[in-house]
């Protein structure tokens, strides 16, 4: 969940940890898609009167969410607040949410909100699954090598 996952990033910073965060496009939302675009798009009509280009910037990218709700959690115009904001560096999925309960992916939200990244990540995921599968493949299969190897060797010192 975005939100008890940045409050605990936030205090392993605070705490002088470095965090580094990644596949943050998989961190869920609670509640549905629509209520969280909703949401999205009220935040992202607030601009500053005067001169609404210097108004609050709004990221799209997941990643950069993840960092903003961070930055809120952590005092970051003190000395303190800044240097630990300067140890987060990248993104991380954790799941807690009950069956039943209705959720949206933070990269589904952005793609929705005009982050145009979303088919690339995907394919790009869908690369790294299967060749990470393969590469794990291919290192049991040595495991299973070596350990037979291991066995012969045994044997032979026995004798």
């Amino acid at each position: 969940m975005l939100g008890r996952l940045s409050s605990i990033i936030a205090k392993e910073l605070l705490n002088g940890q470095r965090v580094i965060v990644v596949r943050c496009e998989e961190i869920c939302l609670s509640r549905g898609l629509v209520r969280q675009k909703m949401k999205y798009m009220r935040f992202l009509r607030k601009r500053m009167n005067t001169k609404p280009s210097h108004g609050p910037i709004h990221f799209r990218a997941p990643e950069k969410i993840l960092w903003r709700t961070i930055r809120g959690m952590i005092p970051h115009k003190t000395k303190g607040g800044a240097a630990a904001l300067a140890h987060l560096k990248t993104f991380l999925k954790v799941l807690r949410l009950q069956d039943g309960h209705k959720h949206c992916l933070l990269s589904r939200l952005s793609s929705e909100v005009g982050w145009n990244r979303h088919d690339i990540i995907k394919e790009l995921e869908k690369k790294r699954k299967e060749k990470s599968h393969l590469a794990y493949e291919k290192k049991k299969k040595l495991n299973k090598l070596k350990i037979k190897a291991e066995k012969a060797a045994e044997e032979k010192l026995r004798l």
